[in-house]
């Protein structure tokens, strides 16, 4: 094959393939695919929401769950030292339970939704030296949920301890 016909055949493929990738008539952009230019935002939109809808959903859920256990921290901690200044067992239990109720209301949890367990060691919680443990446990729904009033889904369930040792003097 002479020269100058193979260098005419490269001019022309070089010609179609420029014309075949945007260059002129016939390109992919004019004819039977016009219809889909813009498609490229509504894909990249639709999936953006896919995405960063469960993406935000998990981060909330983590703050919640994050707010609940400082919330119990606190909670448990107050508790133990209000329940060790109280004359008896039962005004401290009641004044304890209160403290849970207040701490957790802080923090935006709701008081219904903890167990406040108290032991003590020896079996005597007022008398000195004996040691008093609060337990307080949360359970930590789902966020925004508009079912949420009978049946409860919950994220987790987050428990603290504080100790408290009953001074000599009161």
């Amino acid at each position: 094959m002479p020269r100058c016909n193979r260098e005419s055949t490269r001019l022309r493929f070089r010609a179609r393939l420029r014309e075949s990738l945007c260059q002129g008539p016939g390109s992919w952009q004019s004819g039977a695919h016009q219809h889909e230019r813009g498609s490229a935002v509504v894909e990249f939109t639709f999936l953006a929401l896919l995405l960063m809808v469960p993406l935000v959903y998990f981060i909330i859920t983590m703050s919640q769950i994050q707010g609940g256990s400082f919330a119990v921290v606190g909670a448990a901690d107050q508790a133990a030292k209000v329940y060790i200044a109280q004359p008896d067992a039962a005004t401290a239990q009641a004044a304890a339970e209160q403290a849970v109720a207040i701490a957790l209301a802080d923090f935006g949890h709701p008081p219904e939704g903890a167990r406040v367990a108290t032991t003590c060691t020896p079996a005597d919680c007022q008398a000195a030296g004996s040691t008093v443990t609060v337990t307080v446990n949360l359970t930590v729904p789902l966020p925004f949920l508009p079912f949420n009033d009978g049946f409860r889904l919950s994220a987790s369930e987050v428990e603290a301890s504080s100790t408290q040792l009953v001074g000599r003097y009161r």
